[in-house]
């Protein structure tokens, strides 16, 4: 802890109690990802993945959303509400998705492919969800993409695993922006079939942002939302997890009798594989981000409506409120 928190939240202050008190005076809420640190879930509201947490964020009528995630994340629920006051507990929480798409170097991709549409990953800017023409999560990407007309070409990043993974499954050509993430790049292929090898008849389940030979050895590939429910419902006593290992605290939660292992990075370590972003966020932040109501987010009105565009389209066509038919023209970009 830094000299200002130490200073702001102070020896004997209950922080519990206190995010308690100051979230009823607000009339907030807080939402946080599953990645987040089991004490934050704890506290939350709500728990969810990305595309969850942007329907609680158009949804909720409280006046202050408290984004415990990354920042990509706090922006899009000030996209989709923006009379809310949204603050997000460490404005330096970015994504390293975010940080291999820079917007004039995307802008520049999409201008060399005009007949392209952009179908982009969640995990970005709001700069470039506004130069794109539908965004997806990993729990409504491959429903989004299969509404999209055979013959439209695509450009999908910024996570090129994802991109990957779906244009395996679909039989779908696209081309892909080269962003990794992180996380899930650093599983290991070789430590996770000694862990395999050490849980004979563990089911692997892995989120589509590991790379392929991580993907090869998955029993189960999914969102977040999708390998937590796995974990529920699978027969297995025993489950091998490759995602970030902070939703492990959901899968023990809902189930206690099961054993959860996260799959290792090169040292054999799962908890290599934490998210250095989302770690940023803390209980003491959040009740200083509540106490001060900063940081906050704030986004240009020109640009939050350009942006707005394609998260609009991605909430119909994510709840299948409007068929092929109906989608009118997809390339929404420069109109």
């Amino acid at each position: 802890m830094d000299a200002r928190l130490a200073a702001g939240a102070g020896a004997g202050v209950d922080l519990l109690a206190e995010i308690d008190r100051l979230k009823r005076e607000r009339n907030a809420v807080i939402l946080a990802h599953y990645y987040q640190r089991p004490e934050i879930q704890d506290l939350a509201d709500f728990v969810g993945d990305s595309l969850e947490l942007s329907r609680k964020a158009q949804a909720t009528d409280a006046d202050v959303i408290a984004f415990c995630g990354v920042r990509f994340m706090a922006e899009t629920a000030k996209i989709l509400s923006p009379e809310k006051t949204v603050i997000l507990p460490d404005m330096d929480a970015g994504c390293s998705l975010e940080d291999s798409c820079p917007p004039d170097r995307f802008a520049a991709f999409r201008a060399e492919h005009p007949d392209h549409i952009a179908l982009t990953y969640i995990n970005c800017s709001t700069e470039v969800k506004a130069l794109s023409d539908i965004i997806v999560t990993s729990s409504s990407a491959e429903k989004i993409l299969s509404q999209i007309p055979k013959d439209q070409p695509i450009i999908f990043g910024p996570d090129k695993h994802l991109g990957g993974y779906l244009s395996r499954r679909l039989g779908r050509e696209m081309l892909l922006w080269p962003g990794v993430c992180i996380v899930h790049e650093a599983f290991s292929e070789t430590e996770l079939l000694k862990l395999k090898a050490l849980h004979p008849g563990a089911p692997v389940a892995a989120h589509p942002e590991c790379p392929p030979h991580v993907l090869d050895h998955a029993d189960m590939v999914g969102a977040t939302s999708a390998i937590l429910e796995f974990a529920k419902t699978t027969p297995s006593d025993t489950v091998i997890v490759a995602t970030e290992p902070h939703i492990i605290h959901q899968m023990e939660k809902a189930v206690p009798q099961k054993t959860f292992i996260g799959a290792p990075g090169a040292d054999g370590n799962c908890n290599c594989n934490i998210c250095p972003y989302m770690a940023l966020n803390t209980l003491e932040k959040l009740y200083l981000a509540l106490r001060d109501m900063t940081p906050q987010v704030e986004i240009e009105e020109g640009l939050r409506l350009r942006a707005k565009r394609s998260l609009d389209r991605m909430m119909e066509m994510a709840s299948g409120t409007v068929g092929q038919g109906d989608l009118g023209p997809l390339k929404v970009v420069g109109e």
